[in-house]
């Protein structure tokens, strides 16, 4: 099984607010019991800026991102409800829309237009300062499945996160 490798201290200050100590799969806490909150066995606070993002929030972001790829799509694809290949061809062009929104920004910045609407933006586990394009891809592709980023373990990170080294925490 993948293990995101081990993080750096100091180095993910800059994002979090906190050193993480640790890179584990979240399911323990360096005392190895169970977290009393998402987040502990990383060295996250329990709630605030820096802890870490739950579902709901993470979920009205996609929505906000969503409608805003469909919206740009709008501007330069002509749809039609009555005709299904015009609207294919918009669907089509709006997912793209939303790839390139999601992966282009969340690449080097950490956040989508939808996660500042919201307040939340992605970190990396290691510190790194920017998440990087094949983090971004691979995050992008597997929200496409849908079923990974609502499978979470006890640290509230979704196999998205876990496969990329990845949470995603409050900014405020």
């Amino acid at each position: 099984m993948w293990s995101p490798p081990p993080a750096y201290p100091g180095r993910v200050a800059r994002w979090t607010g906190e050193w993480l100590p640790g890179a584990g799969d979240g399911s323990t806490t360096a005392r190895g019991e169970a977290p009393k909150w998402r987040g502990e066995s990383f060295g996250l606070p329990e709630t605030g800026a820096g802890s870490v993002a739950g579902g709901g929030i993470r979920l009205v972001a996609l929505l906000v991102d969503l409608v805003l790829g469909a919206l740009i799509t709008a501007l330069f694809v002509p749809y039609d409800l009555q005709n299904v290949a015009a609207m294919q061809t918009f669907n089509l062009w709006a997912g793209a829309a939303w790839a390139l929104i999601t992966v282009v920004p969340v690449t080097f910045f950490g956040i989508t237009p939808g996660m500042a609407v919201v307040g939340i933006r992605v970190a990396r586990l290691d510190g790194a300062t920017m998440v990087g394009a094949w983090r971004a891809l691979v995050r992008m592709a597997l929200t496409v499945l849908l079923l990974p980023p609502l499978v979470r373990n006890a640290d509230g990170r979704s196999w998205l996160d876990r496969a990329t080294g990845t949470v995603v925490i409050r900014m405020r």
